[in-house]
């Protein structure tokens, strides 16, 4: 068994995190941390893990030296004073925040709007489908957002294969969830329900990430990402409009979509026009990716994406890190169902 903490662990991620770890068999949970709940049983925080563990969360850092992998699920900010010190001791660390998704320290500070107190240390960007040979070696994995692994994996298949142009449309929706377990005005039930609300609309801090990814791909790219809030508490859906740069069919566009993912365990391709939803990826690891929907007049494609975004999006996602870096089968542990309806 293997020996993973959690740094952080009284945040939404955090039990997501713990909820898929303390049934994983190859790992153990050996620290969860919140200086807010030392002392105090996992449960007494997150009640859904009542009678699976009797671990207390800890108020310091001190015991998460002690294992072989570490997870930081504290905020953007936070991790940056953290991560360092984990990875200078020899410790391989997944850090959910997105301090150290970045190659250009200054993007962060720009979207961010904190000063980076680590510039110098670089994580490797951690979607597995996409990098999973550097995230088996790496020391430091930057977990991905919720809205970029939605967005990256519903468009990188059809800019590699060079089939759209490269300014895309990205109207997405996402559950309250996603905007974390601290209480806010804008996130109140009685500001959310019965409303769709879209905010950051030009300056949301995953908007540099996504075309950091995507650029790699198709050399630059313009995206005009918009996100709104909708209320539903788990959930991430997009939908991407393109312009198609040459004649092609539905079926063709799925095939591109097919190869490229073909084996992939955690993305699910579906049939043309089966467009992907929320309480079929709920509570999951996986993506659905669907739609397909070609207007050969206007030369228009559009594509949807769906995943959980607590799991694919965060803390599975995470898992399915660990699990490589770990040297294990990179489906333990996350081989959900997901409750539908």
């Amino acid at each position: 068994m293997r020996s993973v903490g959690i740094a952080g662990a009284s945040g939404y991620t955090g039990g997501e995190l713990l909820r898929l770890l303390l049934r994983h068999p190859e790992v153990e949970v050996a620290c969860a941390t919140s200086r807010r709940h030392a002392g105090r049983k996992l449960h007494t925080v997150h009640p859904h893990l009542r009678g699976l563990s009797e671990l207390e969360f800890s108020g310091t850092t001190e015991g998460l030296e002690e294992c072989d992998l570490v997870f930081c699920a504290t905020p953007h900010g936070v991790s940056m004073e953290l991560v360092p010190e984990l990875v200078e001791v020899g410790l391989r660390v997944i850090d959910l925040s997105g301090d150290f998704r970045f190659e250009q320290p200054e993007v962060y500070e720009r979207y961010y709007r904190r000063v980076h107190r680590a510039p110098e240390l670089r994580g490797v960007y951690g979607l597995p489908e996409l990098h999973r040979d550097k995230i088996r070696h790496a020391r430091l994995v930057a977990n991905p957002g919720c809205y970029p692994t939605a967005i990256i994996l519903a468009l990188v298949p059809l800019l590699k294969a060079g089939i759209v142009e490269d300014f895309i449309v990205a109207d997405a929706k996402s559950g309250v969830s996603g905007a974390g377990a601290e209480p806010k005005k804008s996130t109140h039930f009685p500001e959310t329900q019965e409303s769709v609300l879209p905010y950051r609309i030009t300056s949301h801090q995953h908007l540099p990430e996504i075309e950091q990814e995507l650029s790699k791909y198709a050399g630059s790219i313009r995206l005009s990402f918009v996100p709104h809030l909708v209320p539903v508490i788990r959930g991430l859906t997009s939908t991407h409009h393109c312009t198609l740069k040459q004649e092609i069919g539905e079926h063709e566009v799925r095939e591109v979509f097919r190869r490229f993912y073909g084996g992939e365990p955690f993305v699910r391709v579906l049939e043309v026009g089966e467009i992907p939803r929320l309480s079929a990826v709920r509570g999951t690891n996986y993506i659905d990716i669907g739609g397909f929907g070609v207007d050969a007049e206007r030369r228009r494609l559009v594509v949807v994406s769906a995943i959980d975004n607590l799991c694919k999006g965060a803390s599975g996602q995470a898992v399915q890190n660990m699990n490589i870096m770990l040297g294990l089968d990179e489906r333990l542990g996350l081989e959900l169902i997901a409750p539908h309806p």
